[in-house]
């Protein structure tokens, strides 16, 4: 039950029974403090930086004057990096501990193949973005042992969502970044349901050890470095590296 809380949980009917919703536990998410933070586990909240002249503002901070200004990759994190579950599971790749209503709840986590080098390999060319539907009190800690070589530049959380017909989609409007240098990488279309054509729609991973689309991927985001406007080769829809169907669920 816990787990629909804090994470963006989706594994159809066959989903844990752990997952499932009840109004209270509704109430003590929707009212949950999830703000964004910047930098590796960092404490802070991300203040939304204004625009200039036009007065509005963003969740990403200003990239300070003189530094070059990167393409920036947004990723989701459950079910696009890793999957999570409540239970224990005998492949678990690491385990996290989060207080919800003061009880104390063991989080076991699967890495997505090929997670680490495919971080390690964005970095170094990409402004990296965490956007999840879940929360910072279980994202935090999670980012914090999977984001090793400390990539990310800023992590976003539920709240900085925005609610859509019951859907939490992610306004890449509200980053404070040209459009045509974006792309989201998520497995929920509906995330991304403002801005379609910035998306890679990558499929949804819960146990598929021989899943490759991470590693797949790298060449068509090395690709996309050069591109002037994304959106006009990402409304295309083709992508190669998307072949199979690995949505597996733990039986």
């Amino acid at each position: 039950m816990a787990q629909s809380l804090v994470t963006q949980v989706s594994q159809g009917p066959e989903e844990d029974i752990d997952s499932c919703c009840c109004p209270c536990w509704w109430s003590f998410c929707c009212c949950s403090n999830g703000t964004a933070h910047s930098g590796p586990g960092a404490g802070h909240s991300v203040q939304l930086t204004d625009s200039g002249d036009t007065g509005a503002k963003y969740l990403l901070p200003e990239i300070p004057e003189g530094q070059k200004r990167l393409k920036c990759l947004v990723l989701d994190l459950d079910e696009t990096l890793i999957h999570s579950s409540f239970k224990p599971i005998p492949d678990a790749d690491f385990k996290i501990e989060i207080e919800i209503e003061g009880t104390i709840h063991r989080v076991y986590v699967r890495k997505r193949p090929f997670v680490d080098e495919f971080m390690k390999h964005v970095g170094k060319g990409w402004e990296v973005v965490i956007f999840t539907a879940s929360l910072s009190k279980y994202a935090d800690p999670l980012l914090d042992i999977l984001d090793r070589d400390k990539v990310v530049t800023t992590r976003l959380f539920r709240p900085n969502c925005v609610q859509h017909y019951g859907n939490y989609v992610k306004d890449l409007s509200h980053l404070g970044r040209p459009l045509h240098e974006i792309v989201i990488i998520d497995n929920n279309p509906f995330a991304y349901m403002f801005q379609p054509d910035n998306a890679i729609p990558i499929t949804s991973w819960f146990n598929d050890r021989t899943d490759t689309q991470l590693h797949d991927l790298l060449p068509f985001l090395d690709g996309l470095l050069e591109a002037n406007d994304i959106p006009e080769i990402l409304q295309r829809k083709e992508f190669p590296f998307l072949q199979g169907d690995n949505n597996l669920v733990d039986e």
